[in-house]
């Protein structure tokens, strides 16, 4: 099959499930009901499909000082997509049901290890149903691969970091993935405190998508990135969400629209707030509306 390294729609993913080097990943998962995507999965997902589970296969153990889903070693990770049968041949495909929210963690952290040939399915498996294709029950087996450790990208960027770089007087853009009202500080579900970090832009993640939960196209993408403040030269640009999990959705948007491709702060919002010495704005300053 050709490679796929953004985005891949359904037909093209029914047209490859015989392929031997395709590896699919059901991402499905929900923050507040940690079991529902598991149980989904089990239901019915994507022909040959695996599951991976945020917080046991996508992130490591939570310490006193980290955020919700701190990222594990490249070692530990490189043996877990051997365990699921990727090697540096295997193109990978992962899915969700929430437009990619999750399942571009996964994107995201197979491009960290340096493996491109990795796309989200547009829409997800909503699309896959709607597009007429069949779901199955039955696990996936798996034949283990060596999936070789190459040196990691820098697309990381720590809280300690980031404070030097909001310090600093070069441009930087921050870009906040969480929903509008959880950025104003007017709602926080999940974490202790409410708001943002100063100087923030909020994008939404779901502005990725249109009204039919399918992406966008990369020029809308490179329009929304433009007005939030993006600009080509001299200036950085770092994506954070409430836990470095939705914020992977802004990166993969970006690689989309051809833009520059932010760092990622793992540990966002919910790390921020660990220490009450970091400071808190609320509201929407002057974030512009999106189309």
């Amino acid at each position: 099959m050709r490679i796929f390294q953004t985005i891949i729609d359904a037909e093209a993913l029914h047209e490859s499930l015989a392929d031997p080097d395709l590896r699919i990943v059901d991402c499905r998962f929900d923050l507040l009901n940690k079991s529902a995507g598991s149980v989904s999965y089990r239901l019915g997902h994507i022909p040959g499909a695996i599951y991976a589970n945020l917080d046991l296969d996508l992130a490591s153990a939570v310490t006193a000082t980290s955020g919700r889903h701190p990222l594990p070693s490249p070692g530990i990770f490189a043996s877990k997509l051997g365990q699921w049968g990727i090697d540096r041949s295997t193109q990978v495909v992962v899915y969700d049901d929430v437009g990619g929210a999750i399942a571009s963690r996964l994107w995201w952290m197979l491009r960290w290890l340096g493996h491109d040939a990795v796309a989200v399915l547009d829409g997800g498996i909503p699309a896959w149903e709607a597009a007429g294709f069949a779901v199955s029950s039955q696990e996936s087996d798996c034949v283990a691969r060596d999936f070789i450790v190459q040196q990691a990208k820098e697309s990381i960027v720590t809280t300690a970091a980031l404070v030097s770089e909001l310090a600093a007087p070069e441009p930087l853009l921050l870009l906040d993935a969480r929903a509008e009202k959880r950025f104003a500080g007017e709602i926080e579900p999940i974490d202790d405190k409410a708001g943002h970090i100063p100087g923030a832009r909020n994008f939404p993640f779901s502005r990725c998508l249109k009204s039919d939960g399918l992406w966008r196209s990369p020029a809308e993408l490179q329009h929304i990135f433009h007005e939030l403040g993006y600009a080509p030269q001299g200036s950085s640009t770092i994506a954070m969400c409430g836990s470095g999990v939705t914020a992977c959705q802004i990166i993969l948007a970006a690689v989309r629209a051809n833009v520059a491709e932010p760092r990622l702060y793992v540990g966002s919002w919910s790390e921020w707030i660990r220490s009450a010495d970091r400071p808190i704005a609320s509201g929407l300053e002057i974030n512009p509306p999106g189309p």
